[in-house]
């Protein structure tokens, strides 16, 4: 008996429901075998997923995902970029836009962290050019900031300018002015180029971005971005020895850091003791609210103990703690650059207590006290003087510094004298007209 006569018929949408539950039973098991650790027998039972589907549709693209991941575990870049090509064209049509988003958006997370520099933008290029096709701004953004700050780790400014100058084209209007509606776009922008600019100690037009970057307010930026701008602004400062709005920035960028959980934020909180030292402020940064949770970790630890030192003027101490945390403290170039500047704060305040009570010292004896050269003892002493800290002269030949002392009520009897003449003239200036008028009259 046939299946007719039961009044049974097998339509094509029943046969689309068979088909599509044999692909699904494929990609599993094949998903199955990936999670077993089988790699070659999932890859193939990928493959077959792929060939089962009579267009291309979710569950192909769903198996170049996997395809893509485990070959890129396995190592086999040059595969794996074969097959992420071939996913790329299952993007306009096969699966909706927000999904194929999301599943780019994780594959270029996944292969952000490789060193082959090579790889990475032949990765991000044969990205960019579909999303071109695809016209997905969003994710042609993003994935032109990944490529920005690939360049920049490799120190390629100049192609980073040209990729600079199309993501500032994104954020704009066709007349060429400030889209606000892309504030968040614009400073994530900003934040790249903020950097570039820093590593090239380029400070006029570090100063004109970082104005511009704080004047955004159509903007709801990560708190990672805010945190960038802030510490470049601090490193500018820096730069402009100008150590109260740098302290102001560190701690700022600190802040944002915190808040974005990102372990740069340590970085910023010794940037920031760094700043508060060289503006001699007696106020210790860690008292701060926001701080405390940090007084206790080993990065910091040196830096506290360096700042006690400074504020005692324990020259010893603190020469010690740089030996001692050497790389700790002296590992980053940024903080080396101002350690001249912290040691002489610190000789000069020894020095200038030293001298207090001598009207004559010889370079030798302040060479021994503060465990310097004698030829650094002169400059430093020379440096003292041209600021007017102190008023002496040097000399050379004996090495003896001469040192002018100043009677408190000789320089007050002196200003009254000075007052007294003052007044003397103007009395005479007023006897004279007075004289005038009278003989004239």
């Amino acid at each position: 008996m046939s299946d007719d006569d039961y009044g049974f018929t097998y339509s094509d949408e029943e046969d689309v429901d068979e088909d599509e539950a044999d692909i699904e039973n494929a990609y599993y098991n094949a998903k199955g075998c990936l999670e077993s650790g089988d790699a070659a027998k999932a890859l193939s039972g990928f493959e077959e997923v792929i060939s089962m589907e009579s267009e291309k549709g979710e569950w192909g693209f769903k198996a170049l995902k996997q395809m893509v991941k485990a070959l890129y575990k396995m190592g086999d870049v040059e595969k794996m970029l074969e097959r992420y090509k071939e996913l790329l064209t299952y993007v306009n049509d096969a699966v909706t836009r927000n999904y194929s988003e999301k599943v780019l958006n994780s594959i270029l997370d996944t292969i952000g962290t490789n060193e082959n520099m090579m790889f990475l933008q032949d990765f991000y290029e044969t990205t960019l050019q579909k999303l071109e096709e695809t016209k997905n701004e969003r994710l042609w953004f993003k994935t032109n900031l990944k490529l920005c700050k690939l360049m920049f780790d490799v120190k390629d400014f100049a192609q980073m300018q040209v990729i600079l100058r199309e993501l500032h084209k994104s954020c704009q209007n066709d007349d060429g002015t400030v889209d606000q509606r892309k504030g968040t776009q614009l400073l994530e922008v900003y934040s790249m180029e903020i950097q570039m600019y820093t590593a090239q100690k380029n400070t006029k037009k570090l100063k004109e971005l970082y104005t511009k970057a704080l004047q955004v307010r159509s903007a709801i930026p990560h708190p990672r971005i805010l945190g960038v701008i802030r510490e470049c602004g601090g490193k500018m400062h820096m730069v402009e020895r100008n150590w109260e709005n740098a302290a102001t920035d560190f701690f700022e960028a600190f802040k944002s850091y915190d808040e974005a959980g990102s372990a740069r934020r340590v970085q910023c909180l010794k940037y920031l003791v760094l700043a508060n030292m060289l503006m001699e402020s007696e106020v210790d940064p860690f008292d701060a609210q926001e701080v405390k949770p940090y007084r206790d970790d080993p990065e910091v630890t040196v830096m506290r103990a360096l700042v006690g030192a400074y504020q005692r003027n324990d020259i010893s101490k603190f020469e010690q703690l740089l030996r001692t945390h050497r790389e700790q403290v002296m590992g980053d170039d940024f903080i080396r650059d101002y350690i001249e500047d912290l040691l002489k704060n610190i000789r000069t305040q020894v020095l200038t207590k030293l001298i207090k009570p001598y009207t004559r010292i010889t370079i030798p004896f302040i060479s021994t006290e503060l465990s310097i050269p004698e030829p650094d003892v002169e400059s430093l002493i020379v440096s003292l003087i041209l600021d007017g800290r102190i008023e002496a002269k040097i000399d050379q030949v004996l090495q003896v510094v001469h040192i002018a002392r100043r009677d408190p009520e000789s320089d007050a009897a002196a200003e009254r004298l000075r007052g007294l003449a003052k007044w003397s003239e103007r009395l005479k200036s007023i006897h004279s007209a007075v004289s005038s008028k009278l003989r004239v009259g």
